[in-house]
């Protein structure tokens, strides 16, 4: 009996050891340990949850419904990267906000190009920046929102993603409420 309740402890902490070097493989700050938490995170995100790619000084907020996730990398390379993952997904599109102040800041004329690229086929509604605050307050009460943190130091520079069903859009619910009413 000894031997057999001595066996079943080695394997239960052989098992947890190895469970341990699992997690430990996405290492906080490594420079793709934010794409796995993104790519695990995008699959359980629908319609109303936002992502944020936003500059350094973007406010740690203390709302429950918000997820940090350091990226120790440039926006613009955050920014395509979530873009590119978000498009290829089956479930959502992305509906893209910027702040409107950007356009005024003295000496971003390059990054306001990179951004231009990045967003290709994209018409950015622009806010300004207040208004954002405004926006995540109400939706990280019932909905999660996503920061990716990044090291760009331009004022305004940050990219708001609320996202949006890939299958499913206004025209179709609209048709579906009629019928419905008319039942």
């Amino acid at each position: 009996m000894k031997v057999f309740i001595h066996i079943a402890v080695t394997v239960i902490l052989l098992s947890s050891c190895l469970q341990e070097a699992k997690v430990s493989d996405i290492v906080p700050g490594s420079r793709n340990s934010w794409h796995v938490q993104l790519d695990s995170l995008l699959p359980l995100l629908g319609h109303r949850n936002w992502i944020l790619v936003v500059d350094k000084a973007f406010p740690l907020q203390s709302a429950p419904g918000i997820v940090y996730i350091n990226t120790t990398l440039p926006l613009p390379e955050v920014a395509a990267y979530t873009i590119k993952k978000i498009n290829a997904s089956s479930h959502v599109k992305p509906i893209v906000y910027t702040d409107k102040e950007l356009a005024y800041v003295p000496g971003a004329a390059a990054y306001r190009d990179s951004l231009q690229a990045i967003l290709q086929g994209f018409t950015p509604q622009q806010l300004l920046h207040d208004s954002v605050f405004t926006k995540l307050d109400k939706a990280s009460s019932l909905f999660k929102v996503v920061v990716l943190k990044t090291t760009t130091t331009v004022p305004y520079s940050s990219v708001f993603i609320n996202l949006d069903c890939k299958y499913w859009n206004a025209q179709s619910e609209k048709k579906m409420r009629e019928v419905m009413k008319s039942e």
